[in-house]
């Protein structure tokens, strides 16, 4: 194949936030901050319902599962992005680059199953709650999280070797972490046809388990619509809140970036976007699931007292 006067490239540079340097200290403090943070609550979150028996149902297994995505998705980006703010030339190799456009988005794909499966899961309990503990028994969840995980390896697979394949002649990434749509406008051949197909599975991936979530949300709102007492309306709908607002920041902002077919000149829109879908919802996720459960601030309240506790009878002796 012949790239005429084209230098193929070993690294990148990511251009990330084009600010002074005195913005860049400051953003790197805010970002890891919200990095640091983020990691806290959700080990927190995940050390609360595998250590108590209060939260030992599938929505909390489910929500541990969250929480370990989360970890997972925010440490993929957020690392290098921190990296980069302090350093002059913020380069990185193609193979790491590569590498984190894979995690990023199979990691991402993973989530919004997950969150498609958690849609089911509130199904179950308010439209069959006779039936919820045997429907959605411990091996059920299992292999529901194991298919969320199958199915993003499967629908990873083919976009990504055909990616490994591309030799790249531009050096510069309009980004602040190694997303598919600067990575393929740095390339040395058409790629066209990849981009058709990172725009065809973002809308199935993105829209078939958002139309699940819709679907299982009209089941449950009417099964609540005909719940005789208010009280009793308003206890079903409170179980659900967290995992619509959820639902609706990080499908909002990925449907915002990745379903569209021309991106335009538009990074200005996608940098903001990427930056609520890879580094703020992760911390929000946790905090949205604790304020809005009171199972949880239960849970919470008393692992505060028991380290407050322990804390003053070790400080007494």
């Amino acid at each position: 194949m012949d790239f005429g006067n084209k230098t193929q490239v070993n690294q990148f540079v990511l251009l990330a936030f084009p600010v002074t340097p005195e913005m860049q200290i400051f953003l790197f403090i805010i970002l890891l901050l919200i990095y640091l943070f983020t990691l806290i609550e959700n080990i927190v979150i995940i050390a609360m319902i595998w250590n108590d028996h209060r939260l030992q149902s599938p929505m909390y297994f489910f929500l541990s599962n969250l929480s370990i995505l989360d970890i997972l998705f925010t440490s993929v980006i957020s690392p290098k992005m921190l990296v980069g703010l302090l350093s002059q030339r913020k380069t990185i190799s193609v193979v790491a680059c590569l590498t984190q456009t894979f995690f990023s988005i199979f990691l991402a794909t993973v989530e919004f199953i997950l969150l498609a499966v958690m849609s089911f899961d509130r199904y179950v309990a308010i439209c069959n709650p006779l039936r919820y503990s045997v429907i959605m028994n411990s091996r059920v969840c299992a292999r529901l999280v194991l298919g969320c995980w199958l199915a993003a390896s499967i629908s990873m697979l083919g976009p990504t070797i055909v990616c490994t394949r591309f030799p790249f002649c531009g050096e510069e990434l309009d980004h602040f972490f190694c997303d598919i749509a600067p990575i393929l406008k740095a390339a040395c051949v058409d790629t066209h046809y990849l981009e058709i197909l990172d725009f065809v599975l973002s809308f199935v991936i993105l829209l078939s388990s958002l139309s699940l979530t819709i679907v299982s949300y009209t089941y449950i709102i009417t099964t609540i619509l005909r719940i005789p007492s208010t009280q009793g309306r308003k206890k079903a709908f409170y179980t659900c809140v967290s995992h619509i607002t959820v639902v609706t920041i990080s499908y909002g902002s990925s449907i915002f970036v990745y379903i569209r077919p021309e991106h335009g000149n538009s990074m200005a829109y996608d940098k903001a976007a990427s930056l609520l879908t890879t580094v703020v919802t992760p911390l929000l996720n946790p905090f949205i699931y604790s304020l809005r459960n009171d199972k949880m601030k239960e849970v919470l309240r008393d692992v505060i007292v028991r380290v407050r506790t322990l804390y003053i009878g070790k400080k007494s002796t």
